[in-house]
Parts: structure tokens; sequence; C-alpha cells
């Protein structure tokens, strides 16, 4: 199939983009690196109206270290924040994950701001975000609201942005130095998404660990002083919390062993990273 007919905008500025959002709305698209999107209008998935191009905005391809978080604008590639040095100083994990997400063809195009803002389960970007922490800058000409990732991330592919409202950039905290960290995932074939990823921080006994593939958002958790006769337990209580997510790839009860038997292999690698 072919997308249906729509309207091609190329931004000119970031007021350019709020001014289209303001006036289109829920009938207009942002394309950054339209890894995810085009597909789905090809499906005919989503149909918009106007497709407002931001990839050549000079000013939403920044990297910044702001204070103790760094902030990824919204048409920077995947490929650009893995080359990164302020992203692979202070958020080594999301480094290492961002080498799942897809292929090196994909990530050149495909941007970060735009995987969260797609907001699918299945995919690494947002997992991390969730355990890192992060929030979202959404900006519309009604002016500038900054969103933590808990409130951002409403269910299965669905977010808090409101159609006039541009995601402009994601702040990320960054990383204990001390910490330890690690991401595994199991997928059907290299750059797949994922059936179920986990990602985990270790500061000594205490542990951050989210879930990604199995519920209809990130889940993530946090278990202080867990000792390692716990970790089974807590990991099965976590398992069965997450649903009865049943697909074409996975069954539940495949899903829910994928987290017991990874999940103690992700948190003992986290804290031997730094030991």
């Amino acid at each position: 199939m072919k997308p249906n007919n729509f309207n091609y905008v190329r931004a000119e500025s970031v007021d350019h983009v709020l001014s289209c959002l303001a006036e289109h709305g829920e009938n207009a698209r942002i394309l950054a690196g339209g890894q995810s999107l085009i597909a789905m209008m090809n499906f005919r998935l989503v149909e918009p109206a106007y497709l407002i191009d931001i990839s050549d905005l000079d000013e939403l391809k920044e990297i910044k270290l702001n204070g103790n978080s760094v902030e990824i604008s919204a048409a920077v590639t995947q490929a650009k924040v893995i080359s990164a040095p302020d992203v692979n100083e202070y958020l080594p994990l999301l480094v290492d994950a961002l080498h799942n997400v897809g292929h090196f063809q994909t990530r050149t195009k495909g941007t970060f701001c735009g995987s969260i803002a797609h907001a699918d389960p299945s995919s690494e970007q947002p997992l991390c975000f969730a355990v890192l922490g992060g929030k979202t800058v959404l900006k519309s000409k009604r002016g500038e609201r900054v969103v933590p990732v808990s409130d951002f991330q409403t269910g299965l592919m669905a977010t808090a942005r409101e159609d006039d409202e541009l995601l402009s950039s994601v702040r990320l905290p960054v990383q204990n130095p001390s910490a330890g960290y690690a991401f595994e995932e199991v997928t059907r074939r290299q750059g797949d998404f994922a059936i179920v990823a986990i990602a985990v921080i270790a500061e000594g006994k205490n542990i951050r660990i989210g879930v990604g593939g199995v519920a209809g958002r990130p889940e993530v958790r946090n278990w202080d002083n867990l000792a390692d006769g716990d970790i089974d337990e807590a990991l099965n209580a976590f398992a069965w919390k997450l649903g009865d997510n049943e697909d074409i790839h996975a069954s539940a009860k495949y899903r829910r062993q994928l987290v017991r038997r990874i999940g103690r292999r992700v948190i003992e690698k986290a804290r031997k990273c730094r030991s």
C-alpha cells in the first residue's frame, strides 16, 4: 500500500512548526526520521493531512549538557546520540541500548525523540527513558511545559503530548558514575523489536529495573537493599504484575519466564559493572 494524499511542509524554524501545529492540530504529523511514521502511513494506520518536516532544522540537532542532565533535541539521530561524547560519558546505559536499535542504516535516520514520541513499548528507547527518569520538553504557541516520563508515557503508543505540541527535546539525568548498569533484550532477529527488554541501574544492593515489551508501556521498579537471595522472588512478582500480553511473537507465559531468567542475569551484570 501507499500513503493517502498529504501536504508536505518543510519547516523553516521551530516557530514555523508551532504555527503549523496550532493551525492543523490532529491533522498534522511531525517528520524527523520517519522510520516508524512512514511505515504506518504506507499501511494507512495514520493518515495525516499535513506532514511537517523538521529534519533540516539546525536548532533541533543539538545535544547539550545542562547541569546534571543531557538534553537531546528533536532532530538528533540515534547514530549521533551513540557517537556524542557527553552521552558516552554521562549516559552509558543509553549507548549500550541504542546499539540494539534496528540497524546502522535505520539509526542514521531514526531520531531518539521520535521514538519517545512514538512510544512503542517494545522499543529500547522509551525503556531507557523510563529507567533513567527523563523528562520531555513540549512546546506550542501556548507556551512550554516539561513533563516527566511517569506522566508522559500514558499507555500503548499513547502519550501526554497535545495535538498542537512539538516534543522539542528530552532531558536525561546523568548516571551516577559509581553505579553499575546493564541492558539485554530478546528478539526474533537482530534489529527486531524486543519480545522482552530489561535495563538495570545498580547502586550496591539498590536496584532500579525496567522491563519493556510486555506491558502497554515500560514498567520500572525500585528495589532497595535487595539481597541476592531475594532476587528471584522479586522478579517473579514483577513478572506477574506486568499482565498477560500475548501476540504472534510470544505467549504471556514465555514473556514472564524471560523476565525471570534475563532479569537475574542483567542485575548480576549491572552489579559487576562497577565492582
